[in-house]
């Protein structure tokens, strides 16, 4: 039997412009980076077919099996290279429900880990059972900064060496991803900033990367949750690089000028919103990535 422990980061959304509809599902353009917060997930491979999945933190403990996209991604690997089960335990660090991307994140982690175990190098293949799980899951394969489109399964990466200091606020009670493009569906907020976003990536432009942050999910997000724009303008008065907020919610972030302004906003904080301080992760350039050695 074969042993493998990775992490799988979770990401924010610089970024997320709803561009139509495609298929029945949202078509999306979004400037995505990975963070500094991470789940941790080990693999030991079976001798038999079976896939056993322990969830520990985060209340993931009461996550049915039949929602469990870290078992689905086990089940579908074994299934697409024909290899034996697994024996997979999840310890959750990245928030439930709050826009991380923690599901699509154990997703890319567990066939991460799986294709370590198993000694499988077909990144295309492992791309492709990511996609079929969920929408932003093939994207976390490799993380980094990126530029999304569609429904989240085409990838560009962004060369960026720019370094992220980030505040982060979770309010209870997270936001319906189903509920949320419903409610955007309904209002007409179509100013895009992916284009200008990623240009500033690439230049380096840490303000400017601030100045145009954007989610069309927003508006339709604080209305579902009130806490949603309450963390937004409590972050605000910090007056940061930026503030916005991740996915469909529930966190919002600010960008401070370093790591001092940072920890200066945790220090002052005086609400009642779950803190915490991160930074992004830089993508390394090889194709390998989902390989490396964490």
């Amino acid at each position: 039997m074969s042993y493998a422990r990775v992490r799988a980061n979770a990401k924010i959304n610089l970024t997320l412009d709803i561009t139509g509809l495609g298929g029945g599902y949202h078509m999306l353009d979004s400037v995505v980076a990975s963070i500094d917060v991470a789940d941790v997930i080990a693999v030991k491979t079976r001798n038999d077919d079976k896939i056993c999945v322990t969830m520990r933190g985060e209340g993931s403990e009461y996550i049915p099996i039949e929602s469990n996209n870290a078992y689905r991604a086990a089940r579908a690997f074994m299934q697409t290279f024909s290899t034996g089960g697994a024996d997979i335990t999840v310890w959750k660090n990245i928030p439930v429900g709050a826009g991380l991307g923690g599901s699509s994140a154990d997703v890319a982690g567990v066939l991460r880990a799986m294709a370590k175990a198993y000694d499988i190098t077909d990144y295309q293949r492992l791309k492709g059972i990511a996609d079929g799980i969920g929408s932003d899951c093939g994207y976390m394969l490799t993380g980094g900064y990126a530029r999304i489109f569609g429904r989240g399964d085409v990838v560009r990466n962004i060369e960026s060496a720019l370094k992220m200091n980030l505040v982060l606020l979770v309010p209870q009670g997270g936001v319906s991803t189903a509920e949320c493009f419903k409610l955007c569906d309904e209002q007409n907020d179509k100013k895009f900033n992916s284009g200008t976003v990623e240009e500033r990536l690439l230049n380096g432009d840490l303000y400017g990367v601030g100045k145009g942050l954007g989610n069309h999910l927003y508006n339709a997000a604080k209305r579902l949750n009130c806490g949603v724009e309450e963390a937004k303008k409590q972050l605000d008065s910090f007056a940061p690089v930026g503030v916005n907020m991740t996915g469909s919610g529930s966190c919002v972030y600010a960008i401070a000028e370093n790591d001092q302004f940072a920890q200066y906003i945790k220090s002052r904080y005086s609400g009642t919103y779950r803190l915490i301080t991160t930074k992004t992760v830089i993508q390394r350039t090889e194709v390998s990535l989902w390989q490396r050695k964490d």
